[in-house]
C-alpha cells in the first residue's frame, strides 16, 4: 500500500468540503425541535447539499443506505436511518452525521443536539 502525499490544491479541496459539512450542521440546528421527523431533517439536508452546496450526499445509496444523512436518536449509537415515523420529542438527543463529496473529496462530521 502506497501512501499518497497530497499537494496544496488537494489539501484546499479537503478544507472546502470539510467546511461545507460543518456548515450543514450549523444550518440544520434551527430545524431540530419537537415535532419534526428525522425523515424531514434528511430531506432538508439533502436539498441543501445538492442545491446550496453543489455537493453529493455520500451516504445515499452507499452499500444500500437509503438516506442522505444519519440520524441517531437516544439509544441508537450511530448510523441511524432517518424516517418519517421517527418524530423528535422534547428531551430527545439526536446525533446528525453528514458526509459530503465535492471535487472528489469527502467531508464527514457529526454533532449531537438536545431537542427542545
Amino acid at each position: 500500500m502506497t501512501i499518497e502525499i497530497k499537494d496544496s490544491e488537494a489539501l484546499e479541496k479537503m478544507r472546502i468540503v470539510g467546511a461545507l459539512a460543518a456548515q450543514q450542521l450549523e444550518m440544520i440546528e434551527e430545524h431540530i425541535k419537537p415535532g419534526i421527523s428525522t425523515g424531514e431533517l434528511d430531506r432538508i439536508c439533502h436539498a441543501y447539499t445538492i442545491d446550496e452546496q453543489d455537493a453529493i450526499p455520500a451516504p445515499l445509496n452507499y452499500r444500500g443506505f437509503p438516506k442522505s444523512i444519519c440520524t441517531s436518536v437516544n439509544h441508537v449509537v450511530c448510523h441511524g436511518i432517518p424516517s418519517d415515523d421517527k418524530v423528535l420529542k422534547n428531551g430527545d438527543i439526536v446525533n446528525v452525521d453528514v458526509t459530503l463529496i465535492k471535487d472528489g473529496y469527502h467531508g464527514d462530521t457529526s454533532k449531537t443536539f438536545v431537542v427542545g
